[in-house]
């Protein structure tokens, strides 16, 4: 049972880079396996609904580590603003170390399936909830309001999307480390 867990979570983690730097459309079932060092039946015994149901894990599992990187630059400082700026830093440097490949896990697969109801736009649509979810009970923790905790959520988690794509495009950490400070002084602003 160990190494079927092991496989299992290898593949997960494969198919997650894979669509962070390609995409849904560009990656291919074959190259989740060879890149997890798995044969192709494996990927098809964990997960038998094939390209769609790797992508709706990986994306879950991308959604998991960003949520622990947001959760951890939320709680490195005292006021939220700071929190939001110290997220956006982090973000630019972690793009940088990556060459600018590895951007946000859900981008990609959700403008891709754009328009669909597939399990990877839901996947993608939970994952950007539950990151505003996370942004607004940092808020209220600070003071705000259940609305202005909320609408702020959704702006930070949009604006650090965005700015994520425009630093990957122009491979530069300028538009997450202005987007930081923006949105730091329009948090400190409902104070």
């Amino acid at each position: 049972m160990e190494t079927q867990t092991g496989t299992r979570d290898r593949i997960v983690i494969a198919a997650a880079g894979l669509l962070q730097r390609q995409g849904y459309v560009g990656t291919a079932i074959k190259q989740i396996a060879k890149e997890a060092g798995a044969t192709l039946g494996s990927v098809y015994h964990f997960f038998p609904g094939g390209k769609e149901a790797v992508a709706v894990a990986a994306i879950k599992h991308g959604e998991g580590e960003f949520a622990s990187i947001l959760s951890a630059a939320l709680d490195s400082k005292e006021e939220p603003g700071a929190a939001i700026d110290a997220c956006a830093r982090r973000l630019a440097e972690s793009l940088r170390e990556s060459d600018w490949t590895d951007g946000c896990p859900v981008t990609a697969a959700a403008l891709e399936t754009l328009g669909t109801d597939s399990e990877i736009q839901q996947a993608c649509a939970t994952a950007l909830r539950n990151w505003e979810h996370l942004v607004s009970q940092r808020l209220l923790r600070s003071g705000f309001s259940p609305s202005d905790a909320r609408h702020l959520a959704t702006t930070v988690i949009s604006a650090l999307e965005g700015a994520e794509v425009s630093s990957q495009v122009r491979r530069s950490e300028e538009p997450l480390r202005t987007t930081g400070r923006h949105l730091a002084r329009l948090v400190d602003s409902y104070r």
